[in-house]
């Protein structure tokens, strides 16, 4: 078990900003059926320029509730990051196809599919470290489903996204404005199964800690001694 695996299964609570104050640590849970309508709030609530960024072009409504109704979590992965009051603050679509599918990657890799990756984050969350925590889950799942090569395409002006990539070792191409990112990734071992396992349950358990506070402030609020306060 290398030390980038052993990072992954520390279950810390708090980190540091860059700002040098101390914040939540984040926790990235796996998505599911359930979470469709959160995930439809988030992608709404960008606006247009975090549009152009997530999708390459501004998606208007409707192609966005169309593009989360058909989201196949049998198939993809997502995963999210959910504040307190359960809103997802960043999200990181994971899609698996067929190397075919991609004429410039056939010869990238010798397994049967390939990975690319595309995250979101809302701009009240910026700098809290979400879109590289989405990354690194989005990595070590590829590695656990027999994927080793992770791809990202975007624009060239999506420094978050450009960021992610260097910060990963990933290389880069630009061309015509938009950029491509490959990642080769190693083969899963015992640790990578462990480690987001461990991940999955931390992040599991603070969902439900949020739940539960979010459904008890809730009941509060409508006791007579709260409303006089």
């Amino acid at each position: 078990m290398d030390s980038s695996e052993l990072e992954g299964m520390m279950p810390d609570t708090i980190t540091a900003s860059s700002s040098g104050k101390s914040r939540s640590a984040v926790r990235v849970k796996e998505l599911s059926e359930r979470d469709r309508r959160r995930l439809l709030m988030h992608f709404l609530a960008l606006d247009d320029s975090d549009r152009l960024l997530r999708f390459g072009t501004v998606l208007p409504d409707e192609l966005i509730t169309r593009y989360v109704q058909r989201l196949d979590f049998s198939r993809d992965a997502v995963f999210g990051v959910y504040d307190d009051n359960l809103r997802l603050l960043g999200v990181g679509h994971l899609a698996f196809t067929p190397k075919e599918a991609s004429p410039t990657l056939t010869n990238a890799t010798l397994k049967a599919r390939i990975a690319e990756f595309g995250v979101s984050v809302a701009s009240s969350a910026r700098g809290m470290g979400i879109g590289s925590k989405l990354f690194e889950r989005a990595a070590i799942h590829c590695r656990n489903e027999d994927v080793d090569t992770l791809y990202m395409h975007c624009l060239s002006s999506n420094q978050t996204m450009i960021h992610i990539a260097y910060k990963a070792g990933m290389e880069i191409h630009r061309e015509y404005g938009e950029a491509d990112a490959y990642l080769k990734l190693g083969p899963a071992s015992p640790g990578t199964m462990l480690a987001e396992a461990v991940e999955e349950q931390f992040a599991f358990l603070d969902y439900g800690v949020k739940a539960n506070t979010k459904a008890a402030l809730k009941w509060l609020r409508k006791l007579p001694s709260w409303k006089n306060k």
